[in-house]
């Protein structure tokens, strides 16, 4: 390789996040471990690593990384008189160190991963700029009440609990709203994709408690070309080199119709964005790119 020459892109993991919803509009989120890896002491939707070992599909991938960083598991079982019984917390922690698979404490409880109420919520490819790429697929769930069946130890009684430190730090729900407002004002950190998707959510879940209507929307944006829409920022300088825009799909400039936007403004000041302008003038329901290639798992 000469000087010119750029290293070659690093192939994006494969990996998968769970935007869950409760009763009040409030969307899970965890703080992640200052220390780590990727994202350091931002604020995620829970997930992780597609693991070829044990998952089966990106969204059972989704519905153990939950249980994992936030002890709320998303499951179904046929003897829901036994579930009581169950140690969660104590499972957790054998999943989350190996101890044992999610595989066996799902089968040794007659659980079933309920990966049928999870829905297809835009995909992220990291940009090939970076060192660690992901390729994640977003689902959204809401989680039901203690008079549903399924969603067992997800329903409401039960609240979100960090996983001691090791990837997570904070666990908890916050309304769309709220969210942006903490990071607008400093109190929390997020990246594009989290704040696109709960800039997205915001004008749907209005209000505090959860409607038919607001339900059947996300449903709707999902099966729509929204749900399916996988986006591969680049990054632009804008107004005359002044601004840091990463630029998305069908925006004008990656070849979408004059004056179409698609794009996220950025500014970094102290934090990896101390501030985000979501620039997007289309209809979700019926104008997102979709991309046809899908990686086999």
């Amino acid at each position: 390789m000469t000087d010119r020459e750029s290293p070659k892109p690093t192939e994006p993991r494969l990996s998968a996040s769970l935007i869950l919803v409760n009763s009040h509009n409030e969307i899970l989120l965890v703080q992640r471990n200052p220390q780590a890896r990727s994202f350091a002491g931002q604020h995620v939707f829970p997930g992780g690593n597609f693991d070829p070992k044990q998952d089966t599909s990106l969204e059972w991938t989704a519905i153990r990384e939950t249980f994992e960083e936030a002890g709320l598991l998303l499951a179904l079982s046929d003897t829901p008189s036994t579930l009581p019984d169950i140690d969660f917390t104590q499972a957790r922690e054998a999943v989350h160190g190996g101890q044992t698979t999610f595989s066996t404490f799902l089968t040794s409880n007659n659980l079933r991963a309920d990966v049928g109420a999870l829905m297809p919520f835009t995909t992220w490819v990291t940009p090939p700029s970076s060192a660690r790429r992901f390729r994640t697929e977003f689902f959204v769930a809401f989680l039901k009440d203690s008079t549903s069946g399924g969603l067992y130890s997800a329903r409401e009684e039960h609240l979100p609990t960090p996983d001691g430190g090791q990837e997570v730090i904070q666990t908890r729900f916050l309304h769309p709203e709220s969210a942006i407002e903490e990071f607008r004002t400093g109190k929390i950190g997020l990246f594009p994709p989290q704040y696109y998707i709960l800039e997205t959510l915001r004008p749907i879940l209005t209000g505090s408690s959860s409607t038919e209507n607001q339900r059947n929307a996300v449903q709707m944006l999902s099966r729509a070309a929204f749900g399916r829409m996988v986006i591969n920022p680049k990054l632009f300088r804008i107004n005359d080199g002044v601004n840091e825009a990463f630029v998305y799909e069908g925006d004008e400039l990656r070849g979408g119709p004059k004056g179409r936007l698609h794009r996220m403004v950025v500014e970094r000041k102290g934090a990896p964005f101390s501030k985000m302008n979501l620039r997007r003038n289309f209809d979700l329901f019926n104008q997102c790119p979709v991309e046809v290639h899908i990686p086999k798992l």
